[in-house]
């Protein structure tokens, strides 16, 4: 439609040209308005009408991550053998009101699991593939030193299971996703998740720790059109999503999957972008980050308003909340918020610091602000 659209403007606009030209130069050229108008008038005659889906299924699940699932942080002091076990599952789940969509999943949700670590680590981790799986899968995790991150010896089958184990070199935050072909079709119907492996000093105490992680899904449809909407490869191929999410669904995490905090309490963000295509441009509006690790890194830079997270890619980011109120995480490619479904809110309770944050009208309550 929206080419359509254009072509029909791209009509009228050399109409107005060539009536320009008339005017100008006194041509008598009615006939070849007279053509271009009729042109206009039947690119509108087959305009054919919003794509309709399947009614959205009855039975799809909840795939949202909650972003306060997630490990506590470590607190041993040694390395030791971690048995990890993950199951690839393929389910029908709800995108937004209304909208439904098949996911392949990592344990039926979007992202699959944060996974934790300590450096030094011995971990054996089990992939088993759902035996109503149609499609073969697999695991790169991008904290592995060895072959395909494991996506080498993890190709497995339907209803059967694969086991492999690697060493946590180094820490920090990394993505992990499915690597069967077709790759970037994998991660956009939902496969990947994190896993940090922490220093071996651990990490400093924080209030509250979330899990966030954004993706693209490539639906045939927009929110507005409900129905059960199929995956379009087109879009994929030319990188242009009808969504860009936080946790697997529109707007998932804001009402029930909100995180809540309160005032003065420290807070750490595990942030991660699947992808498969888009950079994200993270930002809390209202805040500052104190601390970025940026793309993992064990250093921090300090006092950052927006950090890009690359395809891939994954950080972890500090700050402290002075006042309460909403606050919107969003990716600053301010469109994937507003339209597409990048946005997540935290929510923060307790009583107003005026010295900080002043407002003649009153405190302001949630979600009236923001840029």
């Amino acid at each position: 439609m929206s080419k359509l659209n254009a072509l029909i403007g791209t009509v009228a606009a050399a109409a107005l040209v060539i009536s320009g030209w008339s005017f100008v130069s006194g041509g008598k050229l009615n006939t070849s308005l007279a053509d271009l108008k009729g042109t206009v008038t039947s690119l509108e005659d087959t305009v054919t009408p919003p794509t309709t889906f399947d009614a959205a299924k009855t039975a799809a699940i909840d795939i949202r991550k909650s972003p306060l699932d997630l490990p506590a942080a470590i607190k041993r002091t040694e390395p030791q053998k971690v048995v990890l076990n993950l199951e690839t599952v393929e389910v029908d789940g709800k995108l937004a009101d209304g909208t439904t969509y098949t996911y392949w999943t990592f344990n039926k949700t979007v992202p699959g699991p944060m996974l934790r670590v300590r450096e030094g680590d011995t971990v054996e981790l089990h992939l088993k593939n759902d035996p109503k799986s149609v499609s073969i899968h697999s695991i790169d995790l991008h904290a592995v030193n060895g072959p395909g991150g494991g996506a080498a010896s993890t190709q497995v089958n339907p209803g059967q299971e694969k086991v492999f184990t690697f060493k946590a070199l180094n820490p920090g935050v990394y993505v992990y996703h499915c690597a069967s072909p077709h790759i970037p079709t994998h991660i956009a119907q939902g496969m990947y998740g994190m896993i940090v492996v922490e220093p071996k000093e651990g990490l400093a105490p924080v209030d509250r720790e979330f899990y966030v992680m954004q993706g693209e899904i490539y639906a045939a449809g927009l929110p507005a059109d409900k129905g059960h909407q199929p995956f379009n490869g087109d879009l994929m191929f030319d990188e242009q999503p009808n969504y860009v999410v936080f946790n697997g669904a529109f707007q998932a995490l804001t009402g029930d999957k909100a995180m809540t905090a309160k005032a003065g309490e420290r807070i750490r963000l595990f942030v991660g972008n699947g992808g498969p295509n888009l950079i994200s441009s993270f930002h809390v509006i209202g805040e500052i980050f104190d601390k970025v690790h940026e793309e993992g890194a064990t250093e921090a830079t300090s006092n950052i308003q927006t950090t890009l997270i690359p395809a891939g890619g994954a950080t972890w980011v500090e700050f402290t909340v002075d006042v309460p109120g909403r606050y919107m995480l969003v990716d600053h490619s301010i469109s994937r918020a507003i339209n597409k479904g990048a946005v997540a809110y935290l929510d923060v309770t307790g009583n107003p610091n005026e010295e900080i944050y002043h407002d003649p009208m009153g405190h302001p309550s949630p979600g009236t602000g923001g840029h």
